[in-house]
């Protein structure tokens, strides 16, 4: 299993039977994954908790998801999940998938991991996989596809790959399946999400024996899920940039998370960001805790998706800068995905916009 034609990333996998085989092959209709275009162009809020009911426990954490927002290079989904998910593989791009609230054991072809709040799973592209939910409370996941592969950004690593000592997170922090998951069956579904005419397109496999019959791999291509709170942020004296912050890249986007964090401690500081034009990206923010200071006033909480698009400029609302003369530490937690292209709503995107939150700068709409 190699990615780039195998000339880069690799894993051989030792299977005990074909893994090319199938019996069957029938469509799978996706749902609506059409987007519709952010025109007028405004910024939104979008509110993530109130896509799924009381009916989540019958919701599975691949077929359940709704799309919110996405372009051709990358699309974001949220599900709320109780059952266990089909047998699954995106063969489109890799995923990157956060956990906002409970467990699961995701079962891989590699291996399970054992997933937690606060856990991004970093699915390899074409990895079969299935989702099990574990405990009581709801399994809330923020799913980011890509149409291509997600990795710590570049400036991170040496020229071999090894994080390098200024970067926020090291090797120690990333884990993967520490043993050969064998499940015996015949006749099994798989559920394949692949390139399409029309973008991403869904065939429904029927394999002749369990896909999980590895009995062995080896390489460096492989999941793992690494834990939000082992990102280490990088302070400073004066307001620090964006990058800072960013724990994973794929073509034409990065993902970035904002942690609970000591903040600038110049005497003259204002903490929170300035206001800013973001000029060549979609600035998204899935507010996942805490308090996060820049938006109080706004109705942002948790759940919330803030979309910031470019060609738009935004910052604090009005009483965040005085509100945080002095601050020394913020306690926030949020998810970033700044695309290069525009991004356009999904259907649950378009489901939860509170309709509001461009006139919040202002304090008045264009009927008042």
């Amino acid at each position: 299993m190699g990615e780039e034609g195998f000339s880069s990333d690799s894993s051989l996998l030792y299977h005990r039977g074909v893994p090319s085989a199938i019996v069957d092959a029938t469509v799978w209709e996706l749902g609506d994954v059409a987007t519709t275009p952010n025109v007028p162009l405004v910024p939104r809020h979008l509110k993530l908790h109130d896509l799924f009911g009381e009916d989540w426990k019958a919701v599975d954490a691949v077929t359940g998801r709704r799309l919110v927002l996405g372009n051709a290079d990358v699309r974001i989904f949220y599900v709320v999940a109780g059952e266990t998910s089909p047998l699954y593989r995106n063969a489109v791009g890799d995923e990157c998938v956060y956990v906002e609230s409970g467990t699961a054991v995701v079962e891989t072809v590699f291996g399970a991991l054992d997933a937690r709040q606060g856990d991004y799973v970093i699915l390899p592209r074409a990895t079969t996989h299935r989702w099990i939910p574990t405990g009581s409370d709801p399994l809330r996941l923020y799913a980011i596809e890509a149409n291509s592969h997600i990795a710590p950004p570049e400036r991170y690593l040496s020229r071999y790959g090894q994080l390098l000592e200024h970067a926020p997170y090291c090797e120690r922090d990333l884990h993967g399946p520490t043993e050969p998951l064998l499940v015996d069956g015949t006749d099994v579904e798989v559920l394949v999400k692949h390139r399409g005419s029309t973008g991403v397109a869904g065939t429904r496999y029927v394999v002749p024996t369990h896909p999980f019959d590895v009995v062995g791999w080896d390489g460096c291509l492989y999941p793992y899920t690494f834990n939000i709170g082992d990102f280490e942020p990088i302070p400073g004296r004066v307001h620090q940039p964006p990058p800072v912050h960013q724990v994973f890249e794929g073509d034409n986007f990065v993902i970035c998370n904002f942690v609970p964090r000591k903040v600038d401690y110049h005497p003259l500081s204002i903490p929170v960001p300035y206001y800013h034009a973001n000029v060549d990206s979609d600035e998204i923010m899935f507010y996942c805790g805490g308090n996060y200071e820049a938006r109080k006033g706004s109705g942002i909480g948790q759940g919330s998706i803030s979309v910031h698009p470019g060609g738009h400029s935004h910052g604090p609302q009005p009483g965040a800068m005085e509100r945080s003369i002095g601050a020394e530490f913020f306690d926030e937690l949020a998810v970033m995905v700044d695309t290069f292209r525009p991004l356009e709503l999904g259907e649950g995107g378009r489901a939860v916009d509170d309709g509001t939150y461009a006139w919040s700068w202002s304090g008045r709409g264009p009927a008042s």
